[in-house]
């Protein structure tokens, strides 16, 4: 077989040269502006082919399991016909993906170490997992309730630009009310809860689904899921700051 035409080797290319920016950046600015030498330029290197390996093997396997998983369940649930099991359903994954997801789980730990040496919460271990724990659940919830809401809105045929103003407006409002020192979790709760995991399933109900029903556009309705799970974690994170303080 031709390696040219090998898609695992077209993966490992296409991931290698999204790097060479991110690459180019680091050299020009430790080499011409630091003007300071790579300290253990082998494992430097050797991590650098780790990650290149890393993207490559993950791109392959959304496409080749977490995008078919994520459309074969929408269109089955949508041929059942049972808008009970895939609203259940819709929650069950945007909550689970979430608890899942390897960058809460860091922003959760970090916060909790923030707070405890803020004096808010005791530096015991016990109040520190108990924090993250709250933290990391109540993002989960969110993001249940997110996709929830936004398969409603694909079935339901409801405006997003509307639905996404109007959170935003309580987001607003919120944020007058709520502690300082959680407002900026909450925000950043939004971004982490895009991810790894979350992402590619999401997205692939949200496309699935809206090719299923008569009337829809994948294109238009099958998007949009992933701006509710950003939405909601923000809102449910603040008032978790609320009633926690």
């Amino acid at each position: 077989m031709n390696l040219r035409s090998n898609r695992l080797v077209k993966r490992f290319t296409g991931a290698f040269v999204d790097l060479l920016p991110i690459v180019g950046v680091i050299l020009f600015f430790q080499l011409l502006v630091l003007r300071q030498p790579f300290p253990e330029v082998m494992d430097l290197l050797l991590g650098t082919i780790f990650v290149v390996a890393g993207l490559a093997f993950f791109i392959e396997g959304l496409e080749m399991s977490l995008f078919p998983i994520g459309e074969n369940m929408a269109h089955d649930f949508a041929r059942k016909g049972s808008l009970f099991w895939l609203l259940c359903f819709a929650f069950g994954l945007g909550f689970g993906t979430t608890v899942a997801e390897p960058t809460l789980i860091a922003v959760a730990e970090e916060a909790a170490r923030v707070a405890a040496s803020g004096g808010l919460i005791a530096p015991g271990p016990e109040s520190l997992d108990d924090y993250a724990q709250g933290l990391r659940f109540a993002v989960a919830l969110s993001v249940g309730v997110a996709i929830f809401v936004g398969v409603l809105r694909i079935l339901l045929n409801w405006s997003l630009p509307l639905l996404i103003i109007g959170g935003y407006c309580v987001i607003g409002v919120m944020t007058l009310f709520a502690p300082a020192e959680i407002i900026g979790i909450a925000y950043d709760s939004g971004g982490v809860t895009t991810s790894t995991v979350t992402v590619p399933l999401v997205t692939a109900l949200g496309i699935g689904l809206a090719s299923s029903i008569k009337g829809r556009d994948p294109m238009v309705d099958g998007f949009g899921l992933i701006a509710f799970a950003s939405l909601f974690p923000i809102m449910f994170v603040m008032g978790y700051g609320m009633l926690l303080h």
